[in-house]
């Protein structure tokens, strides 16, 4: 019996599931890499090229993108809440259905981002990014059934 147990130990240790969480990819070149449906909760992306990255589907919590460069980058359907997006360019960078509830996102470029179904609740942001992001906001939160205009108080500008 021991031996059996000492052996699904070595091969649950040896093959863990596939999760990337409190990893650090800070200042690195990520050019065009997949992490679409990972946990990538509490990473680290500090200043890192995610240029034309696919980052869909994932459990970003927590995570670190300060500096980064999304350009093209997908994020849809991803958990972004409480992440630093501070300082990090955003052209062309799909938020589509994304919740970014609580993030830090003051001194963050954005130009030409989707954000339909996005969730801005509790997101710091310019005025002028946020009329710019009210011309084009529809769509409802689909984790968090919010608005986008309404989680971007597009009626109070």
């Amino acid at each position: 019996m021991r031996f059996i147990i000492l052996t699904l130990l070595m091969i649950v240790l040896t093959f863990p599931y596939r999760s990337f969480a409190a990893l650090d990819y800070g200042k690195q070149s990520l050019l065009g890499a997949d992490f679409s449906g990972s946990d990538l909760k509490g990473a680290t992306f500090y200043l890192t090229d995610l240029q034309d990255a696919n980052l869909s589907d994932c459990d970003l919590q927590n995570a670190t993108l300060y500096g980064a460069k999304l350009k093209d980058t997908n994020l849809s359907n991803s958990n972004l809440r409480e992440v630093t997006l501070d300082s990090a360019v955003l052209e062309g960078t799909d938020l589509s259905n994304t919740n970014l509830e609580d993030s830090f996102a003051y001194s963050t470029q954005f130009e030409n981002v989707k954000i339909k179904g996005a969730d801005f609740t509790n997101v710091y942001l310019p005025k002028d990014i946020v009329r710019k992001f009210c011309e084009d906001a529809s769509g409802i939160n689909p984790f968090t059934n919010r608005e986008t205009r309404e989680t971007l108080d597009c009626d109070y500008i």
